[in-house]
């Protein structure tokens, strides 16, 4: 009898999954370990292992499809095995019903009551850079590497994107190589017989008019379209939907001194160049951050319905902007990490979640939560929590500015840090005690060194 391949709970949020393509196809012969096709979740692609030798019989979901979990994917079998053509799909499973991937266990801290980690999701981040198009030989191959959002944005923008070459993992084109090749008219598909072509240079205006918003004839910036959202801008616009509903959100804000803080990392950095160290603003906020939890644990905590629930280990997370939504890595026990650790650790994390290659234990079990926009120049913002985490730190970028320092006006340079807090967990003098901490911490960066 041949053994069917279901789709997999890859995350712990994950309903359905997008069969991205297939890796093998229907007569390939197959065995234990090997990877069949990529699958995207919410949060991650990731490829699908076979736990079968036999031959691939019979492929149920085609490239692109969306499944559920639990419903069939595949079968595999021996040749001249009987499969049947088609399986009924279950209903995708509710999120209540789902066990999350369990995290490594942590690294008690001194003064905290030691728990099980949690769960975190991202805060809203901003979108990343769009790449420059890049033109291909027209292709006839019916399986081209595209996702979803970027073969329906192709054809709701009337984009041939089998002239496209993608900078997604593996040369897939994403949403951000169909936005960059609108501007080019020669990637504009013919239009259809007995139709009026369009001039490269009207293609080009109009889009001008359609993406700057400036034709000098009041036209509208874009047509207006509906574009159906990705598996995860769906689960990200449920999960903040859930935390700024039922969770009492307030905000507390401190201004921070940045110059000792950038004076030290410019020397860590020169000194440590040779040994190819480069030292983010990020990477100190991240240290202090678990620094601060462990001198105020109560922030180290999370609402759990009837109680608090009081985590052993610090494990900081930063928000990750990727195509679609963001996603936040994980470094764990990084209260016992220096600030070394943690930047050679946060440079691959980052990457790979760019790349959506996480695996589900490196971004979940996060216990708080870092979300920097400084890097767009964003000099404040409040940040959304992300449960069960008890506080969420919004970090602004630096400012040069007149100060007061020893009664004297001064140019100095200054860092916005605002804390979002359940109020259910982190009361405002705790929340107060924390952001205290972080800003003595920040002030005096050789503490973070020690």
């Amino acid at each position: 009898m041949s053994d069917i391949i279901e789709m997999p709970k890859l995350s712990d949020t994950m309903t359905v999954g997008t069969l991205v393509k297939w890796l093998r196809k229907e007569g390939d012969a197959v065995k234990a370990g090997d990877m069949l096709a990529e699958v995207e979740t919410d949060k991650a692609t990731m490829e699908l292992e076979t736990f079968f030798t036999g031959t691939l019989l019979k492929i149920y979901a085609p490239d692109g499809s969306q499944v559920a979990i639990g419903a069939p994917l595949c079968a595999i079998g021996q040749v001249g095995e009987v499969v049947p053509p088609v399986l009924a799909s279950p209903a995708p499973k509710s999120d209540a019903g789902a066990a999350a991937t369990p995290p490594p266990a942590p690294t008690p801290i001194a003064a905290v009551p030691v728990a099980e980690p949690v769960t975190a999701q991202a805060p809203a981040a901003p979108a990343p850079s769009t790449p420059s198009p890049v033109l291909r030989p027209p292709s006839s191959d019916a399986r081209l590497r595209i996702s979803p959002l970027a073969r329906k944005l192709a054809a709701a923008e009337n984009i041939d994107a089998a002239r496209l070459t993608g900078t997604g993992p593996h040369g897939r084109i994403v949403r951000a190589d169909v936005l960059a090749a609108a501007a080019n008219p020669a990637l504009l598909k013919s239009t259809a017989a007995g139709a009026t072509a369009t001039s490269p240079q009207s293609a080009s205006s109009g889009f001008r008019s359609q993406v700057s918003g400036f034709s000098g004839s009041g036209s509208p910036i874009q047509p207006d379209r509906t574009v159906p959202a990705s598996n995860m801008r769906a689960v990200i616009a449920k999960r903040l939907l859930e935390a700024k509903t039922q969770i009492p959100h307030f905000y507390l804000e401190l201004e921070v001194d940045a110059e000792p803080l950038l004076a030290v990392r410019s020397q860590l950095n020169t000194a440590f160049e040779k040994d190819g160290v480069k030292l983010s603003v990020n990477d100190f906020i991240l240290k202090a951050s678990a620094e601060a939890l462990r001198r105020v644990p109560g922030v180290n905590a999370s609402w759990v319905g009837t109680g608090i629930q009081y985590h052993g280990a610090a494990h900081v997370s930063f928000a990750v902007a990727i195509e679609d939504g963001l996603i936040t890595p994980v470094i764990r026990d990084t209260h016992t990490k220096s600030i070394f650790a943690i930047s050679a650790e946060a440079k691959p994390l980052g990457k790979r979640a760019k790349e959506k290659k996480l695996k589900p234990e490196e971004f979940t079990g996060g216990t708080f939560c870092v979300s920097n926009l400084g890097m767009m120049g964003i000099e404040r913002f409040s940040a959304i929590i992300n449960p069960p985490n008890a506080a969420i730190l919004a970090v602004g970028t630096t400012v040069t500015k007149p100060v007061v320092k020893n009664g004297t006006i001064v140019i100095g340079q200054t860092m916005v840090l605002t804390l979002s807090c359940d109020h259910r967990v982190v009361d405002g003098a705790l929340g107060a005690q924390f952001l205290a901490a972080l800003k003595d911490l920040l002030e005096k960066p050789a503490l973070l060194l020690v």
